[in-house]
């Protein structure tokens, strides 16, 4: 056994179970049953996890279990009485959200093979694609940030940006090097029933986040920003580094299209996605997890790039009123996709929703070929009937024949 197996059988060994009002569920290892949520609900850090809780739908705070190897700021699973939808926080940032969700994934206590996950928190947001309080669903996701970088102080005068992908010699160059997160691509049909379920909610929207739109409404490219919250589909950049301006905007824009063959509609920044799912793509390896049920929606608290005439350190600094607005939307939007596919599990979701598209990694890790990038690298296989050798490079070689060097 390998000494991250080791670990995480270490780490899952144990639960601490607690509730309010009901009886508490029991760990496995004391001879209780698995919890089988129908939905999970992934939120980054404690504002998005607050907006679930004193709802009248449903109540996440009947259960709080305590999970090994989540955050130490949010060390508990919150569900249900009955277990049908839980939620956690997993911290800000790729580290934090990957070793949560690895953590969770492992855990005896529950059985995730048919649970749906959200992804529900905030993110900035393009004014070409969406505004303060706007509900987005992503397809793609692409950790846009994973290139090298040049300070733009020092770059050639020919290139647009600092940033070039991995492998490459200049941006705009289709990365030669991959690590195998860049790009996720997760189940549109169950992103469309998404969208039409959030599209019953009522979005919070207020009087400082009006006004503070129309600073947007003097660009042509700008429509949208100036425009009240929506929901709409389209995609995401993951990025550690939270970043402001039109010039950082343009380079990260191109790579989300870059890095999926054109497909992908870049609309919303975050910092956590592409880890999520990178682990979510582990799991489902691993049989634990279905990764055709899996939603991202990101809701708008800021703009990603300033206003005509506004710098882009004041974009960065200044207060923007969209914050509450969003984490409000959380809920008007994520609470008719939980209890849609709750009320109707029987009928349509219990044995999942078909795709009609690609789903998965960049590398074609569970089975199928990408729609992007350059192809299986299993060859249309899934990776765990693929006999793999002992040293990870051989991945770059295939990669290179592929892309023709």
């Amino acid at each position: 056994m390998r000494a991250s197996s080791l670990l995480f059988a270490s780490l899952s060994s144990f639960a601490v179970i607690h509730g309010h009002g009901v009886s508490t569920a029991t760990s496995p290892r004391n001879g209780g049953a698995k919890l089988e949520p129908k939905v999970f609900i992934i939120g980054m850090f404690a504002d998005e996890g607050n907006a679930w809780h004193g709802i009248s739908e449903f109540d996440l705070l009947e259960h709080n279990i305590t999970i090994p190897g989540l955050s130490p700021r949010y060390p508990q699973a919150h569900c249900t009485a009955d277990g049908s939808i839980c939620q956690l926080v997993a911290g800000e940032g790729e580290i934090n959200a990957a070793i949560t969700m690895s953590s969770l994934i492992s855990s005896p206590v529950f059985d995730l093979t048919h649970t749906y996950f959200l992804i529900a928190g905030i993110a900035g947001v393009s004014p070409r694609m969406g505004t303060l309080g706007s509900v987005t669903f992503a397809r793609f996701a692409v950790q846009a940030a994973l290139q090298y970088e040049i300070d733009a102080r020092e770059k050639p005068a020919d290139f647009p940006t600092g940033y070039i992908p991995q492998g490459s010699k200049a941006p705009g160059e289709y990365p030669k090097t991959l690590y195998g997160t860049e790009v996720f691509e997760v189940n549109d049909d169950l992103r469309q029933l998404a969208i039409a379920m959030a599209q019953t909610g009522i979005l919070s929207d207020d009087t400082p986040s009006r006004q503070y739109r129309e600073n947007y409404a003097t660009h042509p490219d700008f429509a949208h920003g100036a425009a009240p919250p929506s929901v709409v589909g389209c995609d995401t950049a993951t990025s550690d580094v939270f970043w402001s301006g039109a010039l950082l905007a343009a380079a990260f824009e191109n790579a989300t299209t870059l890095f999926t063959n054109g497909s992908a509609i870049y609309c919303t920044s975050q910092q956590e996605d592409n880890a999520v799912l990178a682990a979510l793509l582990r799991g489902a390896l691993a049989g634990r997890v279905d990764f055709a049920r899996i939603i991202v929606m990101r809701t708008a608290s800021d703009f990603d790039r300033p206003f005509p005439g506004q710098t882009a350190a004041a974009n960065l600094f200044s207060s923007t009123p969209g914050f509450a607005i969003a984490i409000a939307n959380i809920a008007a939007a994520g609470v008719p996709v939980v209890t849609g596919i709750v009320a109707q599990w029987d009928a349509r979701f219990a044995a999942g929703v078909k795709p009609q598209n690609y789903v998965g990694d960049i590398f074609g890790s569970l089975g199928g070929t990408p729609d992007f990038g350059p192809g299986s690298v299993f060859g249309g296989r899934p990776a765990s009937m693929v006999q793999q050798p002992l040293r990870g490079m051989w991945s770059l070689s295939v990669l290179s024949r592929l892309l023709g060097e």
